[in-house]
């Protein structure tokens, strides 16, 4: 359960950030390695103030 920011209330989570040209990703790069880690960022939308929140679901992947 996320608790927004500003106001305290609990945020509707499970969202996702879609574009019209491909899907939303964040790459990870270590150094100059070739492969990088990629990602997909959740979102969770406050219903008392529309406070958007963007975070990784599994945190753990980047840990190393």
């Amino acid at each position: 359960m996320r608790k927004c920011l500003r106001c305290g209330k609990e945020m509707i989570e499970g969202y996702s950030i879609r574009e019209d040209s491909e899907a939303a990703e964040i790459q990870l790069v270590e150094s100059e390695e070739l492969l990088a880690k990629r990602i997909r960022p959740k979102v969770a939308v406050c219903p008392g103030c529309g406070e958007v929140s963007v975070y990784i679901e599994n945190i753990e992947k980047l840990q190393k």
